[in-house]
């Protein structure tokens, strides 16, 4: 009787004649499909065949008002769908939801499980395994059934006292509630919570921020790293991946591990971070120079040139789904940090992880007096601000040792 249809979302009115009623009547239903999935929305109301096939143009009073609100009903999914298609995140889940058919049955859970499926369907697989791991840590404390109006300020700081006993920092509690931030942010949008529930926000509780951490290593630290030698291929090889890392611009793990032949143009690795490929308005092109050292890392460990989307390593063959690849880069990262673990216990070096190349790789520069804006765009941020959180550890130690200026009397 009444259609829509609109970026691929067909809407329509049905009489669903699967099963009839006690009554002898059949249930009017508006019937949605996207990408071959249909789903079935109520109207409350009922009819007979003949009824029905005479609706469009009867004028007896009944038939009228049912027809005038099955259109409505009909018009009110048709308004949730242009709400979502113009905002990008339409499929069949989050319009039951909004339409009100799951809410009683929403929960912390649920309500993170719709998210990681879009995140999962975009294959935005860091993204997913990050929220997995944040409502994992959340149901530890809460349990398997959070009803979302349970999560109060006073529920959110027992849970951030339970982390703390159990060894999580600041910069894991940091990244959890981030992510329930973003849950509860869009049980709001879609109606299930009501905005006065949100427990977020100034005057309520506030995410802390995470804990610097001193990360970067000195030139003579890195100059016993690049030197150090054991004996074995092992250590070798993974010491030669941190300082690759550390000389392309501290480039991540997820980023070298997936370099191509074609990402070098005269003389330079270019490339665009994978972590902000999907958020940037503007991908921005990282430019490294090539060193010898880089040269050499290359012709000791990399595959040889076939063509220009040959990885320069040999660690990827190309057919990795997002997830596969996201698995295959923490697997790399974990072999790497446990031999960087034995150079630093055994050069007198604090602490040594894959991360560490990129904090050093902005420290050094900027102990070196290089510009806080080279380094930024060096490292492809997005602003200078978080660059300056780089950076805070070695503003600190310029501050101590301004401080102890002001005594030393023998200058």
């Amino acid at each position: 009787m009444f259609k829509y249809s609109r970026d691929g979302v067909s809407v329509l009115t049905i009489l669903d004649t699967r099963r009839v009623k006690k009554s002898g009547l059949f249930p009017i239903k508006v019937q949605v499909v996207f990408r071959r999935k249909q789903k079935y929305y109520s109207t409350g109301k009922e009819l007979s065949k003949e009824d029905w096939n005479r609706l469009l143009k009867a004028k007896s009073r009944l038939l009228t008002e049912i027809r005038s609100d099955i259109e409505s009903s009909f018009s009110n999914v048709k308004q949730h769908i242009n709400e979502l298609i113009q905002k990008g995140e339409f499929n069949i889940e989050t319009l039951s939801i909004r339409l009100g058919r799951q809410m009683k049955d929403m929960n912390l859970h649920s309500a993170f499980n719709l998210k990681m499926k879009e995140l999962k369907d975009n294959e935005q697989a860091s993204t997913y395994l990050s929220y997995q791991s944040a409502l994992k840590s959340l149901e530890s404390f809460g349990g398997t059934y959070i009803p979302l109006e349970r999560i109060t300020v006073d529920w959110l700081k027992r849970c951030e006292r339970f982390w703390l006993s159990k060894g999580k920092s600041y910069s894991s509690i940091s990244i959890y509630f981030r992510a329930l931030k973003c849950i509860l942010n869009r049980a709001i949008q879609d109606g299930i919570l009501k905005e006065s529930s949100f427990p977020f926000g100034k005057n309520k509780y506030e995410i802390p921020e995470g804990c610097g951490r001193k990360l970067a290593l000195t030139l003579a630290d890195i100059k016993k790293v690049m030197s150090y030698q054991d004996g074995t291929k092992d250590i070798e090889e993974f010491r030669d991946l941190w300082v690759f890392s550390y000389l392309c611009n501290g480039i991540n793990f997820m980023d070298l591990l997936f370099l191509q032949y074609s990402n070098i143009v005269d003389g330079e690795i270019c490339f665009v971070r994978s972590k902000t490929s999907r958020t940037a308005k503007h991908s921005k092109e990282i430019h490294a120079i090539i060193t010898p050292e880089m040269w050499n890392i290359i012709h000791k460990w990399g595959n040889p040139r076939i063509n220009p989307q040959t990885y320069i390593f040999k660690y990827a063959d190309g057919t990795e789904n997002a997830f596969e690849r996201v698995r295959l880069v923490r697997r790399i990262v974990t072999k790497c940090n446990r031999r960087l673990k034995k150079i630093a216990q055994n050069t007198g070096i604090s602490q040594l992880t894959t991360y560490t190349a990129r904090h050093s790789f902005a420290t050094v520069l900027k102990r070196a007096g290089a510009k806080t804006s080279y380094i930024s765009e060096s490292l492809g941020h997005s602003n200078l601000a978080v660059t300056e959180n780089y950076l805070a550890y070695f503003e600190k130690e310029e501050r101590i040792r301004n401080a102890q200026l002001l005594t030393d009397f023998n200058i």
